[in-house]
């Protein structure tokens, strides 16, 4: 039997990014690929973020993170909004620490009650870190683009990692693209061997950037999380706009902060709560 069956979850979201919160810490139970995808076909989302007991001493929990195909994601700004205010809103606290894939991630209430903060720890921009399947000495630009050689119709990307891989497209109109289309062709280009998130991003000015996203492993969302701090670092590398920024996406805005002293990014936030329901056993029928 699925440690997923009869289990609680939260439905949730980050502006506009779909998440679902389980609790397993009670529970040595951990949660495979099928039993991921089980989910999405009863509970739509963009991702399933799971909480297991603590491996480290003052963490609250090992999160594991899913994407609605079934793979994991190293990092989710958005759904990690989504478990904090979920534990606050249980326990009073207004800080927390969880260890990710991508690393140890600090999480606080503020600057407002109905805000969340996730310090996303800090980029990364070698090209094996990122990563890269060949070397590029400089990762604000590298060669790579869709359409014609002599007249491409997205080009140059900027590359970070984010806990996740992130090609950034600096175009006029994040409208203007079918998105749908070239975000899977991009997604899963040789460079990038273990896939990548695509970003559309247009500079405002110096202190806004509005984006659209194709996610690794969801598709098209309302909103990613460390899209958006890939793509204010990458602005900031460019110096095309300020080490603080609006980000705005289709599902609402986040404030990002590329913080100087340590480099960490910080991600500030709303988190919705939607409903809270069980998983119906006969969901995980099927699964081995």
């Amino acid at each position: 039997m699925s440690v997923l069956a009869n289990h609680a979850f939260a439905k949730m979201n980050g502006i506009g990014n779909e998440i679902v919160v389980v609790d397993l810490r009670d529970t040595a139970g951990k949660v495979s690929a099928e039993e991921a995808r089980a989910v999405a076909s009863h509970v739509s989302y963009d991702q399933l973020m799971v909480l297991q007991r603590p491996r480290l001493d003052g963490t609250e929990a090992f999160i594991r993170i899913y994407n609605n195909d079934g793979s994991e994601a190293g990092a989710c700004g958005n759904g990690m909004r989504c478990v904090v205010r979920s534990l606050f809103e249980k326990t009073g606290q207004n800080a927390a620490t969880f260890e990710t894939a991508a690393g140890l991630l600090n999480c606080w209430q503020g600057p407002a009650p109905d805000l969340y903060t996730v310090d996303m720890g800090a980029p990364k921009f070698g090209w094996q870190d990122i990563p890269l399947a060949e070397e590029f000495r400089d990762t604000r630009y590298i060669e790579l683009q869709i359409g014609p050689i002599d007249a491409p119709i997205l080009h140059s990307p900027s590359v970070v990692s984010m806990g996740n891989p992130h090609a950034i497209f600096w175009v006029d109109d994040v409208d203007g693209y079918d998105l749908a289309r070239f975000g899977p062709l991009l997604e899963n280009h040789p460079i990038f061997p273990e896939r990548a998130n695509i970003t559309l991003a247009h500079i405002v000015d110096r202190d806004h950037i509005t984006i659209r996203t194709w996610e690794r492993g969801a598709g098209l969302t309302k909103a990613c999380g460390s899209a958006a701090c890939a793509t204010s670092v990458a602005a900031a590398r460019l110096k095309r706009a300020n080490r603080t920024v609006q980000i705005t996406l289709p599902g609402g805005d986040l404030a990002i902060e590329w913080r100087e002293r340590d480099d960490h990014v910080l991600m500030t936030g709303t988190a919705t709560f939607e409903y809270e329901d069980r998983f119906d056993p006969a969901l995980f029928a099927n699964v081995a």
